[in-house]
């Protein structure tokens, strides 16, 4: 069914309907990052929005960050495509936030200033510590940063009704995919110079509330479509996956039984365990979110606004189950998986099957898919400048002002160092995700997570609960768990050796599991227990007691 497959087989006129509804959200966007703009005038204003939010508002700017492309398009490509073992990517995201509700979030906001990097320098030595945090946070915000640019060259490719051997404005398929992921690359670095954190929450405010009306248009649709009968559903999208009773079964992506490889099947049972521990344990360490904590004025605010966050991701992610099951039934895997053998596109070829059936035919299902597509490339937009913000404020406030200068600079120095970090780190990723364009994006994002969990949380957490931590622990925890990460992934099938690979025709893996949180997130913990037990350094007990104090009572707190 080719009529539900591209956006462009419509009529020329809407294609200037999409190209102008994302014209409209650019220059909404952009406006209010110029108004953000003249409230920021200081450090605090730029790396924490002046701690002027409140619980809800903090709530949906974390739901706005947090709901990433790959929550919209890859998670329902995911369950379109496998079924039963793409929901395990909601339920993980899900539950994550419990960890970083009971273990982080408080903690976290009471102990620390601006960076992750504050808390666990505030008891340990700056210099060391905070270049390890650097180091971390970048690395962990450019693989996240993958996966949205990916997400977003697949949509504009379909939306503009690209197919091979087409062209548009003279490009390419390949060459309008890459265009695009340097357009979305330029807006991030934009948001993140001109507005700072007042821009980029209120960006992510605006995302979320669009986000999750157009996933509950949709969700609605879907269930009338079937006449709200979810047993309808799930068989109809069984029947049209091809795979019959397996679609709603477990072990048809993850945990594979293969016959006569007792080897090969319990590399895939670990990799489905590698995955859900990385997807549980990740959003505690991640950067941008962990910042987020750092722009409400209390405690108190900050336990609000993650509870919020808990409400809207979980509406969210419940509705994941309609998107994903309801593609895979009205689009089908086929339709799917000719447009982005990914399968990230599956939300947004949804939207034109719904829009064709209830809206009134082609072009009702062209303009629903074009809102649907300016919905989720406002998702992109945001998630990627609060990461960019997230790294640039690192490598500004951690690397150059406290490693580089000593803590001697002002803070007008360390925003503009802020700014031009923004655009070297947005440099990078463009670069990156032009290699990473067949990979799915709810995968790259998992890949995040696990270097995140491996890295960041081992240090937060014992620097936060263990009273003999030290300087050379938080070092050999950052750096070994983020080594061991990187390394294992790079050695993976997720690089080479593979079809879905991101260098297909290359293959020097030798690690078998798909993500490395099963082996990398253990090697963290352990090097920051080792590193703590060679090290000669004595813990300093009255730090340790007055940050305990800090973090429970929020005493002296920023």
């Amino acid at each position: 069914m080719n009529h539900l497959l591209l956006a462009a087989d419509a009529h020329s006129t809407t294609r200037t309907f999409t190209i102008s509804l994302f014209v409209v959200f650019v220059l909404i966007t952009l406006a209010i990052t110029v108004w953000a703009s003249r409230q920021t005038r200081s450090a605090a204003d730029f790396y924490a929005g002046g701690r002027s939010f409140s619980g809800f508002q903090n709530g949906m700017a974390i739901g706005g960050d947090y709901m990433s492309a790959a929550s919209f398009l890859g998670i329902a490509g995911i369950i379109a495509l496998s079924g039963y073992d793409g929901f395990l990517y909601s339920i993980g995201f899900l539950v994550a936030w419990l960890v970083a509700l009971l273990l982080v979030a408080e903690l976290m906001r009471n102990s620390g200033k601006y960076t992750m990097a504050d808390v666990l320098a505030f008891r340990l030595r700056q210099r060391p510590v905070r270049t390890a945090a650097a180091v971390s946070t970048i690395t962990v915000s450019i693989f996240y940063l993958l996966a949205q640019m990916v997400g977003a060259g697949a949509l504009v490719a379909l939306l503009l009704g690209i197919k091979p051997g087409q062209t548009f404005l003279g490009m390419s398929p390949d060459t309008a995919k890459i265009a695009t992921i340097i357009f979305v690359g330029v807006l991030m670095i934009v948001y993140v110079v001109v507005g700072g954190m007042k821009g980029t929450t209120y960006v992510q405010i605006v995302k979320a509330f669009l986000l999750m009306c157009g996933a509950l248009l949709m969700t609605l649709l879907v269930l009338a479509a079937f006449k709200f009968n979810l047993s309808s559903l799930l068989g109809e999208a069984a029947t049209k996956s091809g795979k019959g009773a397996a679609f709603l079964e477990p072990g048809l992506r993850y945990g594979k039984d293969v016959a006569g490889d007792a080897t090969q099947t319990f590399y895939n049972k670990m990799d489905l365990l590698s995955l859900g521990i990385a997807l549980v344990l990740g959003t505690a360490g991640l950067p941008h979110i962990l910042i987020r904590f750092y722009t409400v004025p209390s405690a108190k605010a900050a336990r609000k606004s993650v509870l919020w966050a808990i409400g809207l991701i979980g509406a969210f992610y419940l509705m994941t189950l309609a998107l994903g099951f309801g593609a895979a039934a009205l689009v089908g895997g086929e339709a799917i998986t000719a447009q982005d053998k990914a399968g990230n596109t599956a939300a947004p070829q949804l939207a034109q099957a719904l829009g064709e059936r209830y809206l009134g035919g082609s072009t009702g299902g062209s303009i629903l898919l074009a809102v649907i597509a300016a919905v989720a490339f406002a998702t992109i937009l945001a998630v990627v400048a609060g990461l960019t913000l997230a790294s640039s404020s690192s490598l500004a406030h951690d690397f150059y002002a406290n490693v580089l200068k000593r803590g001697q600079t002002s803070e007008r120095q360390e925003v503009q160092v802020a700014r031009v970090s923004a655009f070297v780190i947005g440099a990078i990723s463009i670069v990156l995700a032009i290699f990473a364009q067949s990979l799915n994006v709810a995968f790259l994002v998992a890949l995040a997570f696990a270097v995140a969990a491996s890295g960041n949380l081992p240090a937060i957490l014992y620097s936060l609960f263990w009273k003999r931590f030290t300087t050379a622990g938080a070092t050999a925890a950052i750096y070994g768990g983020l080594i061991s990460a990187v390394v294992l992934v790079f050695f993976s099938p997720v690089v080479s050796g593979s079809p879905t690979a991101m260098f297909p025709h290359s293959d020097w893996q030798w690690f078998p599991l798909s993500n490395p949180g099963l082996i990398s997130i253990p090697i963290g913990f352990l090097c920051g227990w080792l590193g703590t037990l060679l090290s000669r350094e004595p813990a300093d007990a009255a730090k340790y007691a007055e940050m305990e104090v800090r973090s429970l009572t929020g005493a002296g707190a920023h």
